[in-house]
């Protein structure tokens, strides 16, 4: 499916409760759920781990990863094994009942010191999704250098990932105040973005261009701003419902894709997840957000992984040949030339697939490896390619910027768009240019790269 890592997580248990990690086998703790299904589905597919503490088993998992060239960032995501995660839990930030910092620091050094020699372990995040109603930020200050220098001191090597607060929304704290820390070179913060993370129903209250523009300044502000300031930053929680039939987070997917790619970001999407064994209560759950379906074995939405695709690969960076591309967020696809007719068109493509394409916002002109675009007088016709004189002038509108627009000979405004049935561009009258809630504009958005 293309994704090169997972996001493992594990509760804080795990390495100070020995008898939940070591003493207790994984038929016996699915035995003490009432699991007796899935022990014999174990017992089928993966005989190795039945009988293995629990431990032993999370550690064979990570193993298993490494020989199938997968790496691993581990993810401290609670205080006791359960769901996670809402305002009222006991562990949700340092000094909480089920939140000693003293010990979670222990905790992270255990574990960091276990997996020590683990080369596909390149990851530690510290805690998933902090969250509070008291003390903002100072105690995020106080404790959060610690279990960075636990990790670092019991593991040099591996990366240390640090969570923002309000669910991992917001580091915006960052924004005067230093993070104090024996190292420098090995720092990562992370990130999440839902589309609940904001003003409730705001991408179905608002038009999509608008909402968008706004919602990634605030994404911005709170966290895309370390980039600028030479941090690495990692996505590494979004997603939605991928049967399709929640309108919000439809468009906000569309709109994360276009800003994850300007960014060039790492990510890990929620989540792989087909179905769970227990999840509060509930035996075998369906995750509707989850990559696989419940079978396990096949892919849950196509055309949502296809759209991940096109973030799948970096853009620029070290070692990288770098390419301009322009992405077609809803898709995942980016622009190229169709050489198939007799006339040079444009299409969309696999993005690793796809010719250099540039746009220059002030002079206005599209070229597609070398060939700049000519657009049609008419609605509803194919965008060519051509040279020299006959280069169209284009221009992005609206508040995302992600209208490539332009003016026939009797005055019509078109932008380009996508023809479903082919991939093929075609220019057709712009969409969603008002404030009309209703409309989707996500086949005339193109991120220029």
């Amino acid at each position: 499916m293309g994704f090169n890592c997972v996001r493992l997580t594990w509760p804080l248990d795990l390495m100070t409760n020995d008898t939940l990690a070591l003493k207790i086998t994984v038929k016996q703790s699915f035995e003490s759920l009432n699991l007796f299904d899935d022990v014999l589905g174990i017992q089928t597919h993966n005989p190795k781990i039945l009988n293995l503490p629990i431990f032993n088993a999370f550690q064979e998992v990570v193993s298993n990863l490494g020989q199938n060239g997968l790496m691993v960032i581990l993810d401290n995501h609670l205080t006791y094994p359960g769901w996670c995660c809402s305002d009222n839990d006991l562990d949700a930030f340092f000094g909480y009942p089920n939140f000693d910092p003293v010990i979670w620091a222990k905790g992270l050094g255990k574990m960091a010191t276990l997996f020590r020699n683990v080369t596909n372990v390149i990851g530690m995040s510290l805690r998933n999704e902090p969250r509070s109603t008291r003390d903002y930020p100072d105690l995020w200050f106080r404790f959060m250098p610690k279990g960075a220098e636990a990790v670092h001191a019991a593991n040099p090597e591996v990366l240390v990932i640090l969570s923002g607060i309000d669910f991992d929304t917001n580091l915006s704290f960052l924004r005067d105040r230093f993070f104090n820390v024996s190292f420098t070179d090995k720092l990562v913060f992370e990130q999440h973005w839902y589309s609940f993370s904001h003003e409730g129903g705001a991408w179905v209250k608002h038009n999509s261009n608008d909402i968008c523009a706004k919602i990634i300044g605030e994404v911005n502000h709170n966290g895309g701003f370390l980039l600028d300031r030479g941090f690495p930053l990692i996505l590494s929680e979004f997603g939605t419902d991928e049967r399709g039939v929640d309108v919000s987070g439809n468009r906000y997917m569309n709109c994360l894709v276009a800003w994850a790619a300007e960014k060039d970001l790492d990510w890990a999407v929620w989540a792989l997840t087909g179905d769970y064994y227990l999840r509060t209560g509930t035996k075998h759950m369906v995750e509707t957000y989850g990559v696989l379906d419940a079978t396990w074995k096949n892919v849950r939405n196509s055309t949502y992984l296809q759209k991940l695709s096109g973030i799948q690969h970096p853009f620029r960076g070290p070692r990288l040949q770098e390419k301009k591309l322009i992405l077609h967020p809803h898709t995942g696809l980016c622009v190229t030339n169709n050489h198939s007719g007799n006339v040079p068109t444009l299409r969309l493509e696999l993005c690793t697939q796809s010719e250099s394409s540039t746009f220059n916002p002030k002079e206005g002109i599209l070229w597609v490896n070398k060939m700049c675009v000519e657009t049609p007088d008419v609605a509803g016709q194919k965008v060519k390619l051509g040279v020299g004189s006959k280069c169209s002038k284009l221009g992005q509108i609206s508040a995302t910027k992600m209208h490539l627009s332009f003016k026939t000979s009797n005055g019509l405004l078109l932008c380009l768009d996508v023809d479903e049935r082919d991939n093929s561009i075609v220019a057709n009258p712009c969409k969603c240019l008002t404030k009309d809630a209703s409309c989707d504009p996500a086949s005339q958005w193109f991120k220029v790269l």
